[in-house]
């Protein structure tokens, strides 16, 4: 229970008992509140800076944990750019070049993306600008890798066509050289055998006995096996695509063929027999090469199966300005 208090009123000479006031309680009260208040607020403040929750320092490991995986992140991205740049320098420099393609200009490799704002939803964080950096550095790798993987695509698909063709080409002799009489004339201008007169023979003639096996000089297909050309006689045609076309004539009378028309056949294969059908003086294998519908000196395509010294004396024999076979 409460003291009851008195104060001395001079007016009555006597002692009155003090009345408490609900008004004044209420101040004192808020007065109170509003103190305490203040006294924690500044009690907080300066505990948090010799003292942290551990809320505070869970978020301070989280935040030190962000910027090292940013910092290492970062470098990440240098080291990948870099095996970046040395594959872009070797597909530029020797894929592209070797395949004939024209090599990738480096602005394309190395442009941005412009237009809106893509990093709009990374701004108003205190790492902001490193994260959006960062970010803008990934996306322009993404786009350096798509572009080199598309490069080498393009270049696997000019490799298999390369290798198709190096395999199309009609690069070995049409006879073997243990089978040869002899190499009787080249390509350029000979004495014709039937008029005596000088024209130019646009294939190269090589004599050997009759029967002997005539071989496809590159892969390709069939595309005439009859004697419907004036002067060729029985003869071979094999286009071997990339524009290239090679023909083998007066072939033998009996069985001239060995494969039909549409057949798909490969370099070494036997297609025929030599003879001396059609425009011929003697057994021997008429052979052309054409090259987008123009005859051109089939002595350029002998590397497949000649040693340098062969190639030598096949060259030095075909120059000879002589009498044709046909």
């Amino acid at each position: 229970m409460s003291k009851v208090k008195y104060y001395y009123d001079p007016e009555t000479l006597s002692y009155r008992k003090v009345e408490k006031r609900k008004r004044n309680t209420f101040k004192k009260l808020i007065v109170f509140l509003v103190a305490s208040a203040l006294f924690g607020f500044l009690f907080f403040n300066l505990a948090s800076q010799f003292y942290e929750s551990p809320q505070e320092r869970k978020l301070k490991r989280e935040n030190e944990f962000l910027k090292l995986s940013l910092k290492e992140s970062n470098e990440d991205i240098e080291d990948l750019s870099k095996v970046v740049s040395y594959i872009e320098e070797k597909d530029n420099s020797i894929y592209r070049i070797y395949f004939d393609a024209a090599p990738i200009p480096d602005e394309l490799r190395q442009s941005g993306f412009g237009g809106v704002n893509r990093y709009k939803d990374y701004e108003g964080f205190d790492s902001s600008k490193k994260v959006m950096t960062l970010k803008e550095s990934v996306d322009k790798l993404k786009k350096r890798v798509a572009i080199q993987s598309q490069s080498l695509d393009e270049i696997e698909e000019l490799a298999k066509s390369k290798e198709e063709l190096l395999a199309a080409i009609p690069a070995i002799q049409p006879v073997r050289n243990e089978d040869l009489t002899r190499m009787a004339s080249g390509y350029g201008y000979r004495t014709d055998p039937f008029n005596k007169t000088r024209k130019f023979h646009y294939g190269m003639d090589f004599t050997a006995p009759r029967g002997t096996p005539v071989f496809a000089t590159g892969n390709g297909i069939v595309k005439r096996a009859d004697a419907n050309s004036s002067g060729y006689g029985n003869h071979i045609r094999i286009d071997h695509g990339f524009g290239y076309v090679s023909l083998y004539a007066h072939l033998r009378r009996n069985r001239p063929y060995n494969v039909r028309v549409g057949q798909r056949v490969k370099r070494g294969d036997v297609i025929g027999y030599v003879g001396s059908t059609g425009r011929s003086q003697a057994p021997h294998l008429h052979y052309e090469v054409f090259k987008e519908n123009d005859r051109i000196n089939p002595i350029n395509f002998y590397y497949g199966n000649l040693t340098p010294e062969e190639f030598n004396l096949l060259l030095k024999a075909s120059q000879q300005e002589n009498i044709s076979l046909d």
